[in-house]
């Protein structure tokens, strides 16, 4: 049977750091995909281990036993890049049309690619991330999906779905990168990738700017929570969701307002950008500077805590109620 193909060339944007122990299983997955990718980008992070040993090894295997194989390309940083800019590497170095974005630790189902392009037949899609299977550092399947583990409301689903991406990603994001998948266009306007922001965040608000976002409900990645996840995204449980109250809240806030003072100005620069859009990252950052000025305190943060409230600014930009709530409380 011949391989499926699609009208734009598919790259993987992969990057690693000593990822040795699982990156074997996720190589293998890319390369049995339905709809084989053309190219694969390895952006390596200083491993000291046998990581791109590893990768090379299974794309020579393949090409032995099938005949063809992706073109790997694997770029060394040494000192390391860190997660946004050693992805922003790899995507700037990738030369499909579609681009997937790939963590060194998960698998991928092998209609991943195939499933995910077939989303980019309208010309106004310009990102889809998917929803994915929580599995443990073996594998096992731990009962719940990426969604469910993230929190997702039926109202942000809404959003998402209603072509109001925009609005929801100025409260929070819901894209997860190792989901993702996009067209190599969007890496041209998003560049240069701001350190304030995670890459696959940054670009999902990108796309959201122009209603280029969707989503995909199909899992079609599992994706491997373990003890030494970059990021990863543990199920929201009740005591992780009261934990927040105690956590301090100026690191918090701090990156918040660092991530709204970044995109302030991108969003104002891009062309064919809606006024309200540009109004809404306005807000947002003047919601964030508020935040940032909040008294020490607790009972001197009532009075502006309860502005905000006023100027419906935890309604639109923040998560509510809860998170004036979380504002309130927090210790410094």
């Amino acid at each position: 049977m011949r391989p499926l193909t699609h009208p734009l060339r598919v790259s993987v944007a992969l990057a690693t750091h000593n990822g040795e122990r699982f990156v074997g299983d996720q190589i293998t997955s890319i390369l049995a995909q339905t709809l084989p990718v053309s190219e694969i980008v390895l952006s390596d992070d200083a491993s000291t281990d046998r990581t791109v040993e590893i990768v090379e090894r299974a794309v020579a295997e393949h090409r032995i036993a099938h005949g063809s194989a992706p073109e790997l390309i694997v770029l060394r940083n040494d000192p390391p890049l860190k997660v946004t800019q050693n992805f922003a590497q790899a995507i700037a170095h990738c030369t499909g049309g579609l681009i997937a974005l790939c963590d060194q630790d998960d698998v991928w189902h092998p209609s991943r690619i195939e499933r995910l392009a077939a989303r980019f037949g309208d010309p106004a899609v310009q990102l889809v991330f998917s929803n994915a299977r929580q599995v443990d550092a073996s594998g096992a399947y731990l009962g719940h999906d990426l969604f469910e583990a993230m929190g997702m409301s039926k109202a942000e689903r809404a959003l998402v779905e209603q072509g109001r991406a925009f609005e929801q990603f100025m409260r929070r994001n819901l894209a997860t990168g190792a989901t993702v998948m996009f067209r190599r266009s969007l890496a041209g306007i998003a560049a240069p990738f701001p350190d304030a922001w995670l890459h696959d965040e940054w670009l999902a608000v990108i796309a959201a700017a122009y209603d280029g976002v969707r989503i995909h409900d199909e899992a079609l990645t599992d994706y491997r929570q373990h003890d030494k996840n970059e990021v990863g995204m543990s199920k929201m449980s009740f005591s992780r969701k009261f934990g927040m109250f105690r956590q301090p809240r100026t690191e918090r806030n701090r990156r918040l307002f660092l991530r709204a003072e970044a995109l302030a100005p991108r969003i104002a620069a891009l062309d064919n950008v809606s006024a309200e859009y540009r109004s809404m990252v306005d807000e947002k950052l003047a919601f964030e500077r508020a935040r940032q000025a909040f008294p020490e305190a607790r009972l001197l943060r009532l009075v502006p805590i309860l502005r905000q409230i006023r100027l419906g600014r935890y309604r639109v930009y923040g998560t509510g109620l809860k998170d004036a709530v979380r504002n309130l409380l927090q210790p410094v």
